[in-house]
């Protein structure tokens, strides 16, 4: 069983009303008009303006992105209120926020489970087993793609690359990578998230954070764990150790004479 439901917000078209860049307090008078708790509406006011502070007067739009990771951290999805609020604080239409929101495939429009579950199924990864592994996830589960489990625990994509074709087949929890991936690994990561126990990337944080949490990192916010693990594994890095081995180096760059602007010249002549 699973669900994909959003239940809208009646209030999110207080929040559309709201005059962009307002007096101080005005994001979180508006998120509180979207529903948000008045705790919650000053975090976001917060951090919202953090985000923004990070560019240059007359590019503020440029905070979109991050504001929106900053409300899948809050809501764990890009939420019409969510929509509502970041429209209101940089001067767009809703139907603008909601463009970029569904051009990216990170931002997510219905809520995802604490562990956001992405099987690549891509060229590489399929031949290597990743539809294997799909199939005996979603059998396992009971779900099927971008379906969230109905205690809110795990949620399913089929990723269309993982950007780590060199230790495929992927899987990843939450955008942290889980490498050379088979059928039973993955299930037994699936019964560690099912039961409540911590999950270990082959890369990156020792921990896998949840959803929520690694939304925040992406919004600009550092949990702490970002010089946890390795970044890069042998596969990526061989080809430097096979350089290295063999004292070759790179090639050095050599300044050529544009013959076209010498033949004309001569030819003036």
């Amino acid at each position: 069983m699973s669900t994909t439901e959003n239940a809208v917000n009646p209030a999110v078209e207080t929040i559309a009303t709201v005059s962009a860049v307002g007096p101080v307090g005005t994001v979180a008078q508006a998120a509180v008009a979207a529903g948000y708790s008045a705790e919650v509406a000053q975090g976001l006011q917060v951090d919202i303006e953090r985000i923004i502070a990070r560019y240059p007067a007359g590019k503020e739009r440029s905070a979109l992105i991050p504001m929106l990771h900053l409300i899948q951290s809050v809501d764990g999805y890009v939420s019409p209120a969510g929509i509502a609020l970041c429209a209101a604080r940089l001067g767009l239409e809703r139907a603008e926020v909601s463009a970029v929101a569904t051009f990216y495939s990170q931002f997510r429009r219905h809520p995802v489970g604490t562990y956001h579950v992405g099987v690549c199924t891509n060229a590489l990864c399929a031949v290597m087993g990743g539809d294997e592994i799909w199939k005996a996830v979603t059998e396992h589960t009971g779900l099927g793609a971008e379906e969230t489990s109905e205690d809110g625990t795990i949620s399913l994509e089929r990723v269309e690359c993982n950007a780590a074709c060199d230790y495929a087949p992927v899987v990843m929890v939450n955008w942290e990578f889980f490498d050379n991936q088979s059928p039973s690994s993955a299930l037994a990561m699936i019964d560690d998230i099912q039961a409540g126990r911590d999950i270990h990337p082959t890369r990156g944080p020792i921990v896998a954070p949840t959803f929520k949490e690694n939304e925040r990192v992406l919004a600009g916010f550092l949990d702490g764990h970002e010089n946890e693990g390795p970044s890069a594994g042998r596969a990526t890095l061989l080809g430097r150790e096979i350089a290295a081995a063999n004292g070759w180096t790179e090639p050095v760059a050599v300044e050529v004479a544009d013959e076209a602007t010498d033949t004309k010249g001569e030819e003036a002549k």
